[in-house]
């Protein structure tokens, strides 16, 4: 069996401390990368981003614009894709801006992606399907509407869209806060983290340490782990101690074996069955 990842969430991370598997990391950047320069900026100074892409355009190149919603929700106070599309290509007029989201066709999906592509479209609003799988060397600047609503591993993986070519690149987070309040302590540590690292490995250890592992055998990706005593964090070297241990348990004592994963796990070793 053969496990990839390239944005490991916390789950998966805390999962490779007591998998026995054989790991190789792959922690270059391809050939052409260049750095990314991450900022923070209050939705407050929107106008100011606007004319940093229009100055970026002008020197022919591209620009992705990532919203979180399609449409305007009346539960959720967010930019949609739809109202930032039409905003903007009032803001740059001869400008070619572009609408993609998941529920356009595929053909036309692909039409505005070729378009992009081909450099004919100089700026695309975009959900997060763009988060993988888009290689547009040619852009160079990423403006992620509501930062503080994306999870640590979706705002790396957004953020990679750029700094593929040769040219300079730079990464936006442009977040709001409700009328006279503050972003919350989770999200500021996410979007600090964003801003300190471009590296994906550290990126992974930051969201473990923010959201927590979940449960290691079951559904929840995030929270408090099912570990009673131990932490990862401080108790990392008791684990091959305890892989080691584990095979010889089995072999000499099954039976109290079979009762310490009884007590520890329950019925959750059903999910080992899958």
């Amino acid at each position: 069996m053969l496990m990839m990842t390239a944005t490991p969430i916390p789950r998966t991370l805390a999962m490779s401390y007591y998998a026995d598997l054989d790991v190789s990391v792959i922690d270059e950047l391809p050939p052409g990368r260049t750095p990314i320069v991450t900022r923070v900026v209050s939705d407050h100074r929107r106008h100011e981003v606007v004319s940093r892409i229009g100055a970026q355009l002008q020197e022919g190149r591209q620009v992705y614009w990532v919203c979180p919603l399609i449409e305007e929700s009346e539960a959720l106070d967010l930019t949609n894709a739809t109202q930032t599309h039409a905003d903007l290509s009032e803001a740059l007029p001869g400008v070619m801006v572009g609408l993609l989201h998941s529920r356009m066709p595929v053909a036309e999906k692909k039409a505005v992606m070729d378009l992009f592509t081909s450099g004919q479209m100089g700026m695309l609003v975009s959900t997060t399907v763009i988060e993988v799988g888009v290689d547009v060397p040619n852009a160079s600047l990423m403006v992620i509407e509501h930062a503080e609503r994306f999870g640590l591993s979706q705002l790396h993986q957004l953020r990679g869209r750029v700094g593929r070519g040769a040219a300079a690149s730079a990464c936006v987070l442009l977040y709001g806060t409700p009328e006279g309040g503050r972003l919350s302590e989770t999200a500021r540590e996410r979007l600090r983290a964003m801003v300190e690292t471009n590296d994906g490995f550290e990126i992974a250890r930051r969201d473990l340490e923010i959201r927590g592992p979940g449960e290691f055998l079951g559904a929840r990706q995030s929270g408090a782990p099912l570990l009673r005593f131990a932490d990862l964090e401080t108790d990392g070297h008791l684990l091959d101690w305890a892989r080691a241990l584990a095979p010889q348990m089995l072999d000499q004592h099954p039976q109290l074996a079979e009762r310490h994963i009884g007590r520890w796990l329950g019925g959750k070793s059903e999910y080992l069955k899958a």
